[in-house]
């Protein structure tokens, strides 16, 4: 019997002495591991850079001494990111010897961010921002305006291969950093401007008065520039997330509030609108606290004990009538929550949540003390407020009805299936998949050509459902999503269980048209309001079924593009059939098959989620009721778009 503890097989090749044991000196180790300071070597940790040069400029107008920042983006995709701050200090550093800008250029865990009065706040918490970059630069240069001189300095791969000169002279301080991400290290080379516009233009959002410049330089037939200033600060942000969803709002004007205590601030911008959705998003010393923290929590429960109290004393709740719940008095809620703070304690590497205890107490006495006092001073406002809340209260506890009766009437509380379910013989989640096909006809296609061991099919016909527009109580009736949810196994909202989920990959395999991608997009949406953790764990798909057979002969190929249709027609001889698939029930068993759904050749695409508000902002643009909003949308993202039957 093997216990797992027997090595002796090994023992002969596994040597562990002194030998084995490597020491990194200084950057080594972030070139060695450089998914343990940004995150990844693809597109996130390649914007991740200018993100660690950007937030020192960011720290700079923390501390009052910055006004203005400007990011360029060069040709060759060379970043250039210039700030009016200080500069950083050029003396020589007792420690080291050397002058402290070689010694913050090269050595992690230096800078001003650990001690003294450099910073009393900072986003930039492990001070080794600027070194790493540096440390995953092909090359960078850096250029410091202070004390009426021009300094410069170049290093490569980290390392100083220049001495710290004087350039010139200078009647204004700040520093330039020019840098090119190393191929080396990167997997892409090339930027995309509006990953990092929208990044900036939410820190100039959350830094009121800041100016922040970006500029595409790359093509110099199309140069594109664009300047932030937001001197409303995060109500400007409120305002502007509201405008981009294009919601009819409750009340005119944000509230805004906010509370200092020492060297932390804490402030919240809030307003309603008429959807049926929250939209909270949290910041510390300007990171986006993804997975919230002590400050959001705060938040959250004193909205909640303060809209009771209100309706309670304004008998808006009378005597019998249940509580509002966290959900119902954010319904509808646009938010900003930031706070700044000295030392931040972020939990994990990301700074995902902030731990820091004390900014749950500064926000919940901000509420107190300003929130309860403005229902107070506008009651009309409150009234609006209140009766959306309450009106939701009155759903949900219809949706608990609905969800009752659909256990009884649609089984959800057991193990009943869909009857058009297919299922596999497997039951392992870990090997299992469940293709969610559209129509009937190509259901039965997959059905035919699938491995039955683990693929399961459930087909499904006509449009479901748009959840964006209909609230939970209305879901649990929906004959299109039950069977959905039936398959799944693991239930919605509030009894979603993902440990119960039957299949690890859940694939929506639709047609390549408008109806498809409607249909995909329905889908997506009910996962995101509703199954949103099978999102985030990854096990949601979308399948790729080719546009085109190409055929001569005995031999064909596929093909999933108009470039690639015609590659294989000049392999052919500039002549061959071309069939275009107008939909997955034009394809035979074999073919859905062997283009599909065959793991060892299918091309699937899973679903993931960088940004939760902008996929928010996404699913609420494309399938809420506003047109405008959409047609925007369409009109500028349509030349990614191709071939796509229109």
């Amino acid at each position: 019997m093997n216990t797992g503890l027997d090595n002796t097989r090994n023992q002969e090749n596994a040597v562990y002495d002194e030998s084995q044991i490597q020491v990194l000196e200084g950057l080594e180790a972030v070139r060695k591991r450089p998914g343990m300071y940004i995150g990844s070597t693809g597109p996130k940790g390649l914007h991740h850079l200018v993100y660690e040069i950007v937030d020192n400029s960011i720290d700079e107008a923390l501390a009052g001494f910055c006004t203005h920042i400007e990011v360029e983006i060069l040709p060759g995709n060379v970043i250039s990111v210039r700030d009016n701050g200080r500069g950083i200090p050029v003396g020589i550093n007792e420690q080291t010897g050397k002058p402290t800008v070689t010694v913050v250029m090269t050595v992690l865990h230096a800078g001003g961010k650990f001690g003294g009065s450099g910073y009393k706040v900072s986003g930039g918490l492990h001070g080794v921002g600027l070194s790493v970059a540096n440390a995953l630069s092909e090359w960078m240069e850096v250029e410091i305006s202070r004390d009426g001189k021009v300094y410069h300095q170049r290093f490569e791969r980290g390392n100083a291969v220049t001495e710290l000169t004087v350039t010139g002279k200078s009647e204004h301080n700040g520093t330039r950093i020019r840098f090119k991400a190393d191929p080396e290290i990167f997997e892409v080379e090339e930027y995309d401007y509006e990953v990092l516009q929208k990044r900036l233009r939410e820190q100039a959002f959350l830094n009121a008065g800041l100016t922040i410049r970006i500029s595409d330089l790359r093509d110099p037939d199309n140069i594109i520039s664009e300047e932030y200033c937001y001197e409303g600060g995060i109500s400007s942000y409120v305002e502007y997330m509201n405008r981009a969803r294009g919601y009819n709002l409750l009340h005119p004007k944000v509230i805004y509030l906010s509370l200092t205590d020492g060297d932390s601030i804490a402030e919240v911008a809030m307003q309603y609108n008429d959807s049926y959705n929250e939209n909270i998003v949290s910041f510390a010393n300007n990171i986006h606290t993804v997975d919230g923290g002590t400050h959001e929590t705060s938040f959250k429960t004193a909205i909640t004990r303060i809209f009771n109290d209100y309706a309670r004393k304004h008998n808006l709740l009378k005597e019998n009538d249940q509580s509002l719940k966290g959900d119902d008095s954010r319904e509808g809620l646009t938010a900003v929550i930031s706070v700044k703070l000295k030392d931040a304690q972020f939990e994990g590497q990301t700074k995902a949540k902030l731990g820091n205890t004390s900014m749950g107490t500064l926000v919940n006495t901000l509420m107190n003390e300003k929130l309860a006092p403005y229902l107070e001073e506008n009651p009309q406002v409150a009234r609006v407020i209140l009766e959306k809340s309450i009106n939701a209260a009155r759903v949900r506890e219809a949706a608990q009805r609905a969800r009752e009766l659909a256990r009884k009437k649609n089984g959800l509380s057991s193990t009943r299936m869909p009857e058009k379910l297919a299922d596999c013989i497997w039951t392992d989640p870990e090997r299992t998949e469940l293709f969610i096909v559209e129509g009937d006809s190509a259901g039965g296609s997959a059905i035919q050509g699938r491995d039955r061991n683990f693929q399961a099919i459930l087909p499904l016909w006509g449009k479901m459902l748009n959840v964006e527009k209909a609230r939970i109580d209305k879901v649990y009736s929906n004959e299109k999503l039950i069977p959905v949810v039936l398959a799944l196994g693991c239930g919605i909202g509030d009894d979603f269980d993902i440990s119960k989920l039957r299949y690890g990959k859940v694939i929506i395999m639709a047609d390549a048209d408008v109806d498809g991608a409607h249909i995909r997009t329905l889908l997506l949406t009910f996962f995101f309001r509703y199954m949103r953790p099978l999102v985030d764990a990854g096990h949601i798909y979308i399948a790729q079924p080719p546009l085109y057979r190409i055929s001569k002969g005995k031999q064909h190929r596929y093909a999933y593009s108009d470039a690639e249709r015609d590659k294989y027609i000049a392999e052919f001889g500039g002549s061959a059939d071309v069939q275009r698939y107008k939909g997955l029930g034009e394809m035979n068993p074999e073919q859905l098959w062997e283009t599909t759904m065959d793991p060892a050749f299918r091309t699937i695409i899973r679903v993931d989620i960088d940004d939760i508000p902008s996929t928010d902002e996404i699913f609420t643009i494309l399938m809420g009721d506003k047109v405008e909003p959409r047609r925007e949308f369409i009109e500028k993202n349509a030349k990614y778009v191709e071939n796509l039957d229109i």
